[in-house]
């Protein structure tokens, strides 16, 4: 069972893809949203709340993720995970070999349900990100999934007594190399410029973060033409548009392919996205960071080495144009894979006979 989370896109594409690896190797899966498992619509309202809060007030969000790091206000953020308990047992149910989470909060709910004894089955946390927040590691949870060293030991440094360090769970689209021609044909499909070097701008399903200034910074450098991927906002990509500062792009299906004909990403908030850039192979900067998860990414992938963080404005110039140079690639990404981590365990729990199915639990 993979347990994720409809705010952004990051942690649903992670469990997606993870999905999709399981699937073939023969391994039943089923997804849940951790938002429709909390009671009463209070998760619509809790993805309500982060929007509006890295929309119209990111640093409240900086704020609050600070907060967080104190034990006292983590703890009562992780105590109101309570109130998924229920649901989430009940979705289990009895059949499960392993649980994997991608969102700490469900983390929380699992580690919670691991040590009063109410799930006997293993459970996974997948860290999406290079920075590890307190919430993100739960007492209980069996192993903690690291995309890079580097937040591996963010992990245990939190508490996590098993931690692995995997390659990330990006779809292979992005891995395979593309003839030239493929790169003209999808320059042609976005309508994009064939000839000139292309900056590829993400802020995430929601297009959050100061992407106009941006656009227009990355623009006046005349290193590189912006190509902003506004996700599932609209207004965005209408500024954009009127304002021309920038090409811009709605949802995209195929950003394998997109990313590919780009030249660099340049990034705000260093999820899934980064990650997607460098196992394609191309250079990926972080420009003008969201608060909270944005910036404490921002440090962890510089401090890594997988991703510069261009901090001023007046860095811009040369920052591009040190991406820009050839063979300016990341490096350094494990080839230890999720999903075998996942079956492995499985079939370890088969071989000693010590899978314990739960017993059914009635609807919350």
């Amino acid at each position: 069972m993979l347990i994720s989370a409809s705010v952004g896109a990051g942690h649903d594409g992670v469990a997606a893809e993870l999905a999709r690896r399981l699937g073939a190797m023969g391994v039943e899966v089923d997804r849940h949203d951790f938002l429709d498992l909390m009671p009463r619509r209070s998760g619509t309202a809790l993805r309500a709340i982060y929007r509006w809060q890295l929309e119209l007030a990111p640093r409240s969000w900086g704020w609050l993720l600070a907060a967080g790091q104190r034990k006292g206000v983590g703890g009562r953020m992780t105590a109101m995970t309570a109130m998924a308990d229920a649901a989430t047992l009940h979705a289990i149910g009895a059949g499960a070999a392993a649980v994997v989470s991608t969102y700490p909060l469900a983390s929380q709910v699992l580690g919670r349900l691991g040590r009063t004894g109410q799930l006997k089955v293993p459970t996974l946390t997948y860290l999406t990100d290079m920075s590890v927040h307190p919430i993100w590691v739960a007492d209980g949870v069996d192993i903690h999934l690291a995309i890079h060293d580097e937040a591996a030991a963010q992990a245990k440094a939190l508490g996590a007594t098993d931690v692995r360090v995997i390659e990330p769970a990006v779809p292979a689209g992005f891995a395979v190399g593309a003839r030239a021609a493929d790169l003209v044909a999808a320059r042609d499909r976005w309508g994009l410029p064939r000839e000139r070097p292309l900056a590829l701008v993400v802020a995430g399903a929601w297009g959050v973060g100061d992407i106009e200034r941006t656009s227009r910074e990355i623009a006046a450098t005349g290193l590189a033409v912006p190509v902003v991927v506004c996700g599932r906002n609209d207004a965005l990509r209408q500024r954009l548009r009127r304002t021309g500062v920038a090409i811009a792009l709605d949802w995209v299906d195929d950003m394998a392919a997109l990313v590919r004909t780009c030249q660099v990403m340049v990034q705000n908030a260093g999820g899934l996205s980064s990650l997607e850039g460098i196992v394609a192979g191309i250079p990926v900067v972080t420009y003008r960071c969201i608060p909270g998860h944005g910036r404490s990414n921002a440090e962890a992938l510089d401090r890594a080495g997988l991703v510069p963080w261009i901090r001023t404005p007046a860095d811009l110039r040369a920052g591009l144009r040190q991406a820009l140079a050839p063979d300016t690639r990341a490096s350094g990404l494990a080839a230890l894979r999720p999903e075998q981590v996942v079956a492995d365990l499985i079939a370890a729990r088969r071989a000693r006979g010590t899978e314990r199915a739960l017993k059914p639990v009635a609807a919350p």
